[in-house]
């Protein structure tokens, strides 16, 4: 059976490790997946991820990373975008949400993977992926 979306797969393994007090979750590897885990850590809300060999696709190993009382680091994340319905924000709409969201969202654009800040400083709209606070 075919997975329909990857990206909800990858959110769901992150939410599911962390509210279990997991250590680690191993995700089948994509090169937008290696991107959002990348920035994710870059934003401190993962510990590390460290990538595996296999026969297929390879496999990332996420590290969580939890404060002191062993609560997530990572209070939420949740999909925008999905197959049966992709969601677009143009360089406006970027600019707007660094104003008045929670978090941060990821959004996919022609220069690449990034955070909605770091559109809005390039002045670059794409499709919002995932909102993580």
């Amino acid at each position: 059976m075919s997975m329909t979306d990857p990206i909800a797969d990858l959110l769901t393994r992150i939410r599911n490790g962390s509210k279990a007090q997991k250590t680690a979750v191993d995700i089948p590897a994509s090169n937008l997946k290696r991107e959002i885990v990348r920035i994710l850590k870059e934003l401190s809300f993962i510990k590390d991820m460290v990538e595996l060999p296999d026969k297929k696709q390879g496999i990332l190993r996420v590290y969580l990373r939890y404060v002191k009382d062993d609560r997530p680091v990572l209070k939420g994340i949740q999909r925008i975008s999905r197959p049966g319905l992709r969601r677009y924000l143009d360089a406006v709409q970027v600019r707007q949400s660094t104003f008045n969201n929670r978090g941060i969202i990821v959004v996919s654009t022609s220069s690449g993977v990034m955070t909605n800040f770091e559109a809005a400083k390039k002045g670059i709209g794409g499709e919002a992926v995932l909102r993580c606070w």
